[in-house]
């Protein structure tokens, strides 16, 4: 618009709200949420390894992919437990199973994961017990019995690893909602980087051979992910910018690191040590990263009101023409 010859502009906006206050109410969880993340995610990847190296005679890689599912699921039970503040709040999410409400369907998922988990890593102690009496029936019965719990959390396991990506997008949390396309991906591979990781340091190397071509896989399948997420536009900025960005950039670096280390580490324990630190780092950072950028997106206005008058905007001009 013009007068008198000068051109006038209309101000840029000024993302405020009542009072100075953000316009979403940011995620109330505590970090024991992320920790939560990570560790859920650890224990599915777990449990596939110990199914796949069971089915493949691998039995030292069965173990550790065994016990790694426990004790990720008994992390990520006393995690969210912690977070609800009471462990009858737990209880009470089971009265009811919910569809269509991804916190319900996540804690019958963990509910499911986590005995089966118990009971296929105790069957590797029973092994061990001696074979006389009632110890002995207990030691001749725990391979049958391990075998299939290991194979019943590996069923549940690829929910359990996605789901909580499913859960964050559910919100109305900027960055964490537009990703819903692409959040359960890079999910579903950083999970299976931390438990290879794991795999790789505590496994003999001469039976980690399968771990070296799974690092590709799980790089592949969260990179895709992750990099269309970073892509969303203003509500993806969370994840290239500021302490959210630094730590999703450094577990793409982690887990390039990580990747190529595991590539070269066939007869070598120092590699294979130092693969395996980086791809479980780099699942870490990646967990804390999405979960800080959801809470940038939003305490800042901007990550709300643009992207919505972006798309009244686009709305209008469809229907006008």
């Amino acid at each position: 618009m013009t007068r008198g010859g000068e051109h006038l502009t209309v101000p840029a906006a000024d993302f405020t709200s009542y009072y100075g206050r953000p316009i979403l109410k940011p995620p109330v969880w505590k970090r024991d949420i992320a920790g939560y993340l990570f560790t859920g995610g650890l224990a599915a990847g777990g449990a596939l390894i110990g199914a796949g190296a069971q089915l493949t005679g691998r039995p030292a890689l069965r173990q550790v992919g065994r016990w790694t599912a426990l004790g990720g699921v008994t992390a990520s039970a006393y995690l969210l437990v912690h977070d609800l503040g009471r462990p009858a709040r737990f209880h009470h999410m089971l009265r009811i199973a919910k569809l269509t409400s991804p916190m319900s369907v996540g804690t019958w998922i963990l509910t499911a994961f986590g005995p089966a988990a118990g009971v296929a890593a105790i069957a590797e102690l029973a092994t061990r017990l001696p074979d006389h009496g009632v110890l002995g029936l207990a030691r001749r019965l725990a391979p049958p019995v391990g075998d299939i719990a290991g194979l019943a959390a590996a069923a549940t396991a690829p929910a359990l690893a996605t789901y909580t990506g499913v859960l964050l997008a559910d919100t109305a949390v900027p960055a964490w909602h537009d990703a819903y396309p692409f959040m359960p991906f890079v999910f579903g591979g950083s999970a299976l980087a931390a438990a290879t990781g794991v795999g790789l340091i505590a496994a003999p190397a001469a039976q980690t051979a399968p771990l070296r071509r799974l690092a590709v896989v799980a790089a592949t399948v969260k990179y895709a992910g992750g990099r269309r997420m970073e892509r969303l536009g203003l509500t993806g900025e969370p994840y290239r910018q500021g302490r959210s960005g630094r730590l999703v950039r450094a577990g793409d670096v982690l887990l390039g690191v990580g990747t190529v280390a595991a590539l070269f580490s066939r007869r070598s324990r120092v590699l294979s040590a130092i693969s395996g630190a980086a791809l479980v780092a780099s699942s870490v950072a990646t967990r804390f990263g999405i979960f800080e950028a959801g809470r940038v997106s939003a305490r800042d206005p901007k990550y709300t009101v643009v992207p919505q008058r972006e798309r009244l905007d686009e709305k209008r001009s469809t229907t006008e023409h």
